[in-house]
């Protein structure tokens, strides 16, 4: 069901781990970000768009993770936009001929199993390197591009509704997740992108994490401040004081620990 946070600005939660789909009004028709997440959602998602009287114009994936560049053919033909760095990490995802088989055996583990299509996974436009708002005919949509989490990671800021997208950042459930695998720092990446959000905070009253409840008025501040304090004490081999992990952790969301333990653990390997 969709859910307005802010004027010609809505939000679909997701059954699975808090995934917010985020639908943008313009003149034209709507700006779908990060659509998602399972077929039976996204099909409610275009049926709803459609009964209000609403076309999909353009989407966008905020990082190449493979819950953030999914789509459905009821949502239609528009161009779906990355930045460059994230198009490219899609498609070198999807010049691996396993990769859908990948997802699909990640996901059998899970209680979403063989409900997300892949068919039309990853499909999106690179838009030319340093492009500073999103093309389309609706909102300023400004994208803020850093290296924290996944390569071509962007936070959206619609500037006229005064809403952050956060993609996979500013959660109240996911601790800050570093990319470790990719990124040659990870900690300074990460507080660097928490520069830039922080640099944007002044002209936000709602912020829309990837996964997880959305943010009102100066708790984006307060969502800076608790990841700047979980990077830090990672970076000092010190144990978080955070309420997203341990006793007071929310229900069903435990393995956030687990998720902890491993990237202190790496970290402290130096690895």
């Amino acid at each position: 069901m969709l859910r307005q946070v802010a004027d010609g600005v809505l939000v679909h939660e997701s059954e699975f781990l808090q995934s917010n789909t985020i639908v943008v009004q313009g003149r034209a028709g709507v700006l779908l970000i990060d659509p998602g997440l399972q077929d039976h959602e996204l099909a409610c998602l275009a049926n709803d768009l459609s009964a209000s009287g609403r076309t999909v114009v353009a989407g966008f994936s905020t990082h190449p993770d493979w819950d953030h560049l999914l789509w459905h053919a009821q949502l239609g033909e528009a161009p779906r936009y990355g930045t460059a760095r994230c198009a490219a990490a899609a498609q070198e995802q999807l010049s691996d001929p396993e990769a859908k088989a990948h997802i699909t055996e990640h996901l059998a583990e899970t209680e979403i199993a063989g409900q997300v299509s892949l068919d039309l996974y990853g499909l999106i436009t690179a838009l030319p390197a340093g492009t500073a708002r999103i093309p389309w005919d609706g909102p300023g949509v400004r994208i803020v591009e850093h290296r924290a989490h996944a390569p071509g990671h962007a936070a959206l800021l619609v500037e006229e509704r005064g809403v952050l997208v956060a993609g996979d950042m500013l959660s109240d459930v996911l601790i800050p997740m570093l990319d470790l695998d990719g990124a040659a720092d990870p900690i300074e990446d990460y507080l660097a992108a928490l520069r830039l959000l922080e640099g944007v905070a002044a002209d936000v009253d709602v912020v829309v994490p990837g996964h997880g409840s959305v943010g009102g008025a100066g708790q984006v501040h307060e969502r800076i401040e608790r990841d700047r304090a979980y990077v830090l004490a990672l970076r000092a081999g010190r144990e978080p004081d955070d309420p997203r992990i341990g006793p007071s952790a929310k229900p069903g969301w435990e393995w956030v620990s687990d998720v902890h333990h491993g990237q202190a653990q790496r970290l402290a390997a130096g690895d």
